[in-house]
Order: C-alpha cells, then sequence, then structure tokens
C-alpha cells in the first residue's frame, strides 16, 4: 500500500516539477502570443502591415531575444517546450486543415518533389562544404539536412544519429534558421507584389513547400500570403503548401536511416571512432500523427452538419482544431524568435552561414524551375 502511494506522489511531483519548470518560459512566450495575436487582429495595422499573427510573434521573439539569453536558466524550459512540443502538436492539428482528396491529388508526385529538392541541396552540402568553405564533413552534412528536409528539427535529428558535437548542431541550426526566416518574410512579398511570374497560387504553394526550411516557416509564409495576396492565395494552396513539405518531413525516417549507416560505413575502418557513431535514430512520429489527423478530419467533414453534443457539432469540432493548430505554431514561432542568437551566430557561424546561404540561392532559383517544370501535374 505504502509502495503504491510512493509510486502516486511520484507522479503528481513529476508532473508539478514540469510544469513549474515550464510556467515561466510558457508565460514569457504567451504574452508575445496574445501581443502578436492583438496586433495581427487590428485592422488598422493588418491594412498597413498585411502581417499574420505568426510574422508578429516571430519579430518579437528576435527583438526580445536578449532579455531570453539574459534569463535562460528560467525561461529555457518552457521556450523550448513551445519550440519543439507545440510545434509538432500545431503541425498534428494542421491535418484539421488537410483531407485526404488533397493529399491524393499532391501523390507520387509530391515524394518526386521533395526527393529531387533533398537529394540535389544535401549532396551538394556535403561535396560543397568542405571544398569552398572549409567545415568539417558533419557540420556540412547538417547545413545540409536542414536546408534539404525540415529546418532545425532536421539538423537536431541527424546530430542525434551522428552524435556530432553540439556546437556544430548549434552553428547548424542558427544558419538555417535565418534563412529559413528572410524567405518566409520574403517569398509572401515578392508573390503580392506580382514579382514571380508564371505561378498561380497554387503554384506558389507548390514551391513554398518545396523551398521552405522549417515546418513552421511553410505554416507562417502560407498565413501571410492569404493576408497580403488579397484573397488571390487561398486555402487550397495553403494547404498544397503544407502537404508538399510534410513530404519532405516524411522522408527525414528513411533520410536518417541511410545517412546514418552510410557515415557508420565510412568511419568502419576507424575503430576508436566507429563507437562514437553508434545511437538510435529519432523518428519524426509527429509527420505520421499528422497524417492521421487528415484521415480522421476527412471523415468528420463529411458529417459536419450533424450534431456531436447539443448544439456543437462536428464542424465546430473542426473550427476548434484549427484554431487551437493556429494558436500552437504561433507559440512555437515566438519560440523561434526568442532562440535567435544574433552574437554568436556572428562570432562563429561565417563558414556555415556561407554554405547555408549558397544552399538557399539553390533552393529559391532551382525550386523555381522545379516548381516550373511539375505544371499541370502539381499545379
Amino acid at each position: 500500500m505504502k509502495h503504491h502511494t510512493h509510486q502516486k506522489t511520484g507522479f503528481f511531483r513529476h508532473w508539478s516539477n514540469i510544469i513549474s519548470s515550464n510556467f515561466r518560459g510558457l508565460v514569457f512566450v504567451g504574452a508575445i502570443v496574445l501581443l502578436s495575436i492583438l496586433l495581427a487582429g487590428n485592422q488598422a495595422i493588418h491594412d498597413s502591415t498585411h502581417l499574420a499573427a505568426t510574422a508578429f510573434a516571430i519579430l518579437i521573439g528576435a527583438f526580445l531575444s536578449p532579455i531570453f539569453f539574459k534569463y535562460q536558466h528560467t525561461l529555457q524550459a518552457g521556450v523550448h517546450f513551445s519550440a519543439k512540443k507545440l510545434l509538432r502538436l500545431g503541425i498534428i492539428l494542421y491535418g484539421f486543415n488537410v483531407t485526404l482528396t488533397e493529399l491524393a491529388g499532391v501523390g507520387i508526385w509530391g515524394v518526386l518533389i521533395s526527393l529531387i529538392v533533398i537529394v540535389v541541396i544535401f549532396s551538394l552540402a556535403v561535396f560543397a562544404g568542405p571544398r569552398l568553405f572549409g567545415l568539417d564533413k558533419e557540420t556540412s552534412m547538417l547545413v545540409g539536412a536542414g536546408s534539404a528536409i525540415c529546418g532545425a528539427a532536421a539538423v537536431l535529428a541527424l546530430e542525434s544519429s551522428l552524435k556530432s558535437d553540439s556546437f556544430k548542431g548549434v552553428v547548424a541550426v542558427g544558419s538555417v534558421v535565418i534563412f529559413g526566416l528572410i524567405l518566409m518574410f520574403l517569398f509572401p512579398i515578392l508573390y503580392a507584389m506580382g514579382l514571380i511570374p508564371a505561378l498561380d497560387a497554387n503554384g506558389m504553394g507548390v514551391m513554398m513547400g518545396a523551398v521552405l526550411h522549417e515546418v513552421a516557416n511553410v505554416a507562417g509564409a502560407a498565413e501571410m500570403a492569404k493576408d497580403m495576396a488579397n484573397g488571390e492565395f487561398s486555402q487550397s494552396a495553403a494547404n498544397i503548401a503544407i502537404i508538399i513539405k510534410m513530404t519532405r518531413v516524411i522522408l527525414l525516417v528513411p533520410f536518417l536511416l541511410i545517412v546514418t549507416y552510410l557515415f557508420v560505413k565510412d568511419q568502419a575502418h576507424k575503430p576508436h571512432e566507429y563507437g562514437k557513431t553508434q545511437k538510435t535514430i529519432q523518428i519524426p512520429w509527429f509527420a505520421f500523427a499528422f497524417l492521421g489527423m487528415i484521415v480522421i478530419n476527412t471523415y468528420l467533414s463529411q458529417v459536419s452538419e450533424q450534431s456531436l453534443f447539443g448544439a456543437l457539432t462536428f464542424g465546430d469540432l473542426i473550427a476548434y482544431g484549427k484554431f487551437l493548430c493556429m494558436l500552437c505554431i504561433v507559440f512555437a514561432m515566438a519560440a523561434l524568435g526568442l532562440q535567435i542568437d544574433f552574437k554568436k551566430f556572428i562570432k562563429s557561424g561565417g563558414k556555415a552561414f556561407g554554405l547555408a546561404l549558397l544552399l538557399c540561392i539553390v533552393l529559391v532559383f532551382g525550386g523555381y524551375l522545379l516548381t516550373l517544370a511539375f505544371k499541370g501535374v502539381l499545379w
């Protein structure tokens, strides 16, 4: 009986510690989120800036990043929780915006365009990093994975698989995040100004999904494009962007398996280093949960008029899911902004920055040409 009581006490203490350690950081991020939603909801501000809550969140977060780093020991847990856990929850809930019909519309061509982007960008990074920028192989691989697949998540996943030095991961994440943010703002602005020729809204959605680094960048860019383009960029185009992006994310699983295997094989002739490369591969389960939510949403959409409980319909449930999704992504964007350490990056990330810039340029121009090549099949 005593043992059972101790177990219950230990369980509550465990969760109490988790809540208390995250509380201050979550309140700090939450304040940024609230301010961002209020700014985006103000008609005068919206008409002059056309920025969504996601954009305000990351800008305010970046502006307040010195405060975060000053009080990092008390804020870190909550900020990290927002940037990792809430982002993944937001992406899972994004399934409320997508149906199986739309997913089938992307099909094998979506997988093909994602494969082309991943193989070309990662191969270029592995080749150009050491030869053009004097980077070591591991840092080049990390920057390449972040640019080719899904930003910081891919960097951290590959870092844990290769068991690289954490500093290499920090430099790679910083490089990838900065260019992801630049493109996140640039794409909606250029599209709204009509400066991306030959692409309609769906074509722009394909390009966003194929090129942008972070899942949050795609979601943020799509939301901004809907606001800035005066209705020309539809929810359907935003869905295409997210589906193409999530196809890249899902391909992270085979990518990690193949790259880790090849890396271990390459190190096999160095016995003192072989053990260093062994680590359990982190599989992005949230990508599969996103697919599961799409299945659920497809069914709910068919019975949206039916009552779930009293006056509450299945359609209301979808609406609440979409709102919660938006909230989680805004939290993640604010946390992403807070973690931008400009001083550290300028001091130590020059070479990685150069490689990330090269990959970014190839992504933009190559991605544009690739999107045009898929006209008629993906859009």
